[in-house]
């Protein structure tokens, strides 16, 4: 199981685009409200319903992978989780489970001390709060089981990113050119 954290604020198109390719690809993704209620509203005034709220949530040995959307004040939402930062830091040292932050987001990991030594990038301006992350200026960056992004522009592209990881290149260039229009 995939599972996405919502937090009041976040970004909607760096939220939904990876739930929407990771189900194209055939994944299992559970969106995960990060709050009392299962209605989170977005930086931009969507409301989304949630799967389940995280202290609904057992996310044990099926977590395939932790998503976290940007935006603010969802990044800063997130970041004040002790579950969401308890779930984070056990991923990081199960050696299996792949974490995946867009925009904002990646600072949360920094403050986890979870990119020390690996390369990521973030929306420019956050690079200070990626602690010991070697800073990179690309837009999509994995770096063995960690995958950051620079911000709603790529959320798609981080969304295949997240496909290519979990499913391998074939089905991420297959939902690649199904899903962009190269002319």
């Amino acid at each position: 199981m995939i599972y996405l954290f919502l937090a009041k604020g976040f970004e909607e198109i760096e939220a939904l685009a990876p739930v929407d390719l990771l189900r194209r690809a055939g994944k299992r993704v559970a969106t995960v409200a990060v709050g009392s209620e299962r209605e989170v509203v977005g930086a931009h005034g969507i409301a989304v319903k949630a799967d389940m709220k995280i202290d609904e949530t057992d996310v044990g040995e099926d977590a395939e992978m932790l998503i976290l959307p940007g935006g603010m004040p969802g990044t800063k939402n997130l970041a004040a989780c002790e579950k969401l930062s308890e779930l984070i830091v056990s991923a990081a040292n199960d050696e299996k489970t792949y974490i995946a932050a867009i925009c904002a987001a990646p600072s949360v990991l920094g403050g986890l001390g979870i990119l020390k030594g690996k390369k990521a990038t973030c929306y420019p301006g956050f690079e200070a709060y990626l602690e010991g992350a070697l800073i990179s200026d690309e837009s999509v960056v994995a770096d063995g089981r960690i995958l950051t992004a620079a911000g709603m522009g790529v959320a798609v592209e981080f969304g295949l990113a997240a496909v290519r990881m979990l499913c391998g290149e074939e089905e991420a260039e297959k939902l690649r050119s199904s899903v962009i229009a190269d002319r």
